[in-house]
């Protein structure tokens, strides 16, 4: 008997006999296990970890009649009996589950694949995709905000917010989505087909992941794959540029660019303190139409305003008029750890940008500010910081480090800023770490100075993640405030 086919199978489709395997039970698996098992289909899922949340959801699934099998072992083998893999984000090709699947001749999704085959057929809301190496969860939730003033019905999914297949599977429909992808997500989502789309910046990351930075951009650049509308690319990244070059996308589709420079035809771009459109105007060939002031945005440090830019520009390729960007981009106010300022201690200013979890954010973050004691260091992930070092080696003056590959920045100061006083925190120190870190910033700091939490690597060495790293140093920057009273 012939096993039913679901590269056939959408929304509105029965999935009773489909044999689906749900590898990885965070947030996105158990959006894809749970819908799954609604649309009728016999789900196994499946996680190496076993904690109490994972449990609890575990029970809810396992009333509805999934398979859901937690802890050690789980994720070993494929089970004999399947018809599709859905992989969470995060799970490298090379992994023997996946391999196993391949060599079965089984399709393998990931839940942004699953999502994109579940948009109902009669009203499924056009998807708003932002990719980059950094600044897509600001730039979607500024998206979000836009839309929102525009009176459309939006919601920030995928790699933040609410999962895709939630999103998609909503009873009452969105009229658009916004939607932040991951490399990983791309990697694993091959029919999505976005309206438009962005590709913020792309460097060094996740090369513990990929090969090499080569297959990490061809994974960033499917996103533009059959864009509908706009391919919405940053200028001063050339890369983005010959991204859009190369995709292939629906006839009529547009290359708008984004700059902080005077914006040429086309682009979206800043004209004195202005954040300017001239490429969704009429006039376009000679003026430009005004979208906000700087004064209008959170902070009007250069990243934050490039991700306001790209936002504008798939708003108005979407047909936001320019009175609801401006709405959208006032009301909006980023998430912690990202630029926060936690205090201003003696003269010395101390912000909270434990979100830079990579180089080129990290160099995003440092080159708004100046004269900066910089607090770095973590996971690198294979990142090499000599081209951040050699950027801002003049805005330095001095660096604290901690992590376990605080070394890797430590010999890029070394090489490219021999000058700058380097303070490291070891492993084997009594005390709390982040207590002595501040102490350590506090020496090297002078009143008119910016103490910068922006570590360039991951937390994971260390704290449960990068919100919790930024709340340790916040904390730890308020007692020695309290110290000083």
């Amino acid at each position: 008997m012939s096993r039913p086919d679901p590269h056939g199978l959408g929304r509105t489709d029965s999935w009773d006999g489909v044999r689906a395997v749900v590898a990885g039970f965070g947030v996105s698996g158990f959006a894809a296990a749970d819908n799954l098992t609604h649309l009728g289909a016999q789900v196994v899922a499946l996680d190496a970890v076993a904690s109490p949340d994972k449990e609890e959801k575990a029970t809810l699934l396992q009333v509805l009649g999934a398979d859901v099998r937690l802890g050690a072992g789980a994720t070993d083998r494929l089970p004999e009996e399947a018809d599709l893999l859905v992989v969470s984000p995060g799970w490298r090709p090379d992994n023997p589950l996946i391999r196993e699947a391949e060599a079965r001749g089984l399709p393998v999704w990931g839940e942004v694949e699953l999502a994109w085959r579940l948009r109902h057929p009669d009203h499924a809301a056009p998807w708003l995709a932002v990719t980059g190496t950094n600044g897509k969860t600001t730039t979607v939730q500024m998206l979000d905000s836009v839309l929102r003033a525009a009176g459309l019905r939006s919601v920030a999914a995928g790699n933040v917010g609410l999962p895709l297949v939630e999103a998609v599977m909503d009873p009452e429909p969105h009229d658009v989505l916004a939607v932040e992808l991951s490399s990983f997500q791309l990697h694993y989502a091959s029919s999505v087909r976005a309206e438009s789309a962005a590709v913020l910046n792309v460097a060094e990351d996740h090369l513990d992941w990929y090969d090499s930075m080569e297959a990490y951009a061809a994974d960033k650049a499917r996103v533009y794959h059959q864009v509908e509308r706009a391919c919405v690319y940053n200028v001063a990244d050339e890369r983005t540029r010959r991204m859009v070059e190369e995709a292939d996308v629906v006839e009529g589709a547009r290359a708008i660019g984004f700059t902080l420079g005077v914006p040429g035809v086309g682009m979206l771009g800043l004209v004195d303190e202005i954040l300017a459109d001239r490429a969704f105007i009429e006039e376009r060939g000679t003026s430009a139409a005004e979208l906000c002031t700087l004064d209008d945005l959170a902070s009007p440090a250069p990243h934050f305003v490039a991700n306001a830019l790209a936002a504008a520009a798939l708003a108005r390729a979407h047909g936001v008029d320019r009175a609801a960007v401006r709405e959208g981009l006032r009301a909006f106010r980023p998430d912690g750890h990202r630029i926060e300022h936690v205090a201003v201690v003696d003269g010395v200013t101390w912000i909270d940008d434990s979100k830079a979890t990579n180089p080129h954010a990290a160099l995003s973050s440092l080159q708004a500010y100046e004269p900066v004691v910089w607090v770095a260091g973590g996971l690198a992930k294979g990142a090499r910081f000599d081209e951040l070092v050699a950027a801002v080696r003049g805005r330095l003056r001095g660096a604290v480090l901690l992590g376990r590959d605080r070394h890797v920045v430590a010999d890029a100061l070394s090489r490219h800023a021999p000058d700058v006083p380097v303070i490291e925190i070891g492993d084997g120190e009594t005390g709390d770490p982040m207590e002595r870190v501040v102490d350590a910033a506090a020496g090297l700091a002078r009143p008119g100075d910016t103490v910068l939490l922006a570590p360039g690597c991951a937390s994971m060495d260390m704290f449960a993640g990068y919100g919790a790293r930024g709340d340790a140093f916040a904390a730890a920057v308020r007692r020695r405030a309290g110290r000083q009273d």
